[in-house]
């Protein structure tokens, strides 16, 4: 049974093709700069030693159906997929899911057109991977599609957790609440947790801790989402790499009014030039560790407000949840800083949270447990894989609609 999971951006293509009786990958890669003279294509394959092969061609690629025609040639090329008539279905990665989006949907032109109707909460995200959709139906019109929101597993958030203090019109007109994102992981790292402490996921109290370039937080109760750190947009919550995370929205008015920057500009600044980048020139986790251990004060700076901040929210969901069963890190930075994971546990004994420093100098690219002995909460690094989420929620769709119509 073979999916293929597509996540479209403006100017990519990214791919992953899955057997999944085996849940192994069979070809990957990505298609960059669409529309630049730049324009490459990565590709990875397994080959007859299970080894996976890099083929790169650097060919120009106007837009996303030539790129398309690209990844189907390089598949049928390299024996992965002969013809779309193998695929079991296929995944998309769509953003923003809104309100009318709960769980993983079939496509057909209404899912599409609602799809479209939600561009203005997320403009950057939701037009590529509707553009993703749409070449995709046209390469492969017999091949079932799904389409798996980030937004839809914290669906679950109760209404005094995603309603925001304003005026209820512009709730009812504008659709302003908290949606969360990075879904996908969540749900996918809390799913891994269950099996790890070979316990049901609707028995378990998890805070799950999803941090990379960007970063968010989920509180899960009883296998469900009930609040992340994420809001309406990505840009709420956690600092990450070059977003500010929390702040408070008085600062945009202000300094709107003492530098006479657009409003463009200001939104801008606090999504591509704050966060990590903001405080110490540098977005990359490495390089600030790097930065922080040469004595500059900047990079040290940054790795202490990374580290209270997730505190903060570790302590807010502790007390929302009531009882905490497991600590979960994932993402780049969650899975492979150790200095990160220590800060953010660091002082928090008395719930319950205390990291084994051996432990968490351990590197494995398989799930591991670093908490202290005797520890009441399991403090757990688990590495994501969105792409094997999409591909099994994909494949669970098609079968769930295919039941309904026998």
């Amino acid at each position: 049974m073979k999916i293929l999971v597509i996540n479209s951006g403006s100017s990519s293509i990214k791919y992953r093709l899955f057997d999944m009786t085996g849940k192994t990958v069979l070809a990957s890669g990505v298609v960059e700069k669409i529309g630049e003279a730049e324009s490459r294509l990565a590709h990875y394959t397994r080959n007859n030693k299970g080894e996976m092969e890099e083929i790169v061609d650097t060919e120009p690629v106007a837009d996303h159906p030539r790129g398309f025609q690209l990844i189907g040639a390089v598949l049928n090329q390299t024996g992965a997929l002969k013809d779309t008539k193998e695929l079991f279905g296929i995944g998309h990665r769509v953003v923003h899911g809104g309100e009318e989006f709960k769980e993983p949907t079939l496509i057909n032109k209404k899912v599409i057109d609602i799809i479209r109707r939600l561009i203005p909460l997320a403009p950057l995200h939701n037009p590529a991977n509707l553009l993703g959709i749409e070449v995709a139906m046209q390469s492969a019109p017999q091949v079932p599609q799904v389409a798996v929101f980030d937004t839809a597993f914290h669906q679950s958030i109760p209404v005094y957790a995603f309603r925001y203090a304003i005026p209820q019109d512009l709730y009812e007109a504008h659709h302003v609440r908290r949606y969360g994102f990075h879904g996908t992981s969540h749900h996918y790292v809390a799913k891994q947790a269950a099996r790890l402490m070979d316990r049901p996921l609707n028995s378990l109290n998890l805070i799950t801790l999803h941090l990379g370039n960007g970063a968010s937080a989920a509180a899960i109760k009883e296998g469900k989402s009930i609040d992340t750190s994420m809001g309406m947009t990505p840009l709420e919550g956690l600092i990450m790499g070059t977003r500010s995370g929390d702040i408070d929205p008085a600062i945009i008015f202000y300094l709107k009014r003492k530098t006479g920057l657009a409003r463009d500009k200001v939104e801008s600044i606090l999504n591509k030039d704050s966060g990590l980048k903001g405080i110490c020139g540098v977005n990359d986790m490495r390089q600030i560790e790097e930065l922080a251990r040469e004595g500059n004060s900047q990079a040290q700076l940054a790795i202490e407000m990374v580290c209270y901040r997730i505190k903060k929210y570790i302590g807010a969901y502790c007390a929302v949840l009531g009882r905490l069963d497991a600590l979960v890190f994932t993402a780049g930075i969650g899975e492979k800083s150790p200095l990160i994971r220590a800060g953010s546990c660091r002082g928090l004994a008395h719930l319950g949270i205390e990291v084994d420093a051996e432990k968490n100098n351990r590197q494995s690219k398989e799930a591991f447990e670093i908490q202290a002995a005797d520890n009441s909460v399991r403090v757990l690094v688990i590495p994501t894989n969105e792409e094997l989420e999409i591909a099994e929620q994909t494949v669970a769709c098609i079968e769930s609609y295919r039941s309904r119509d026998k």
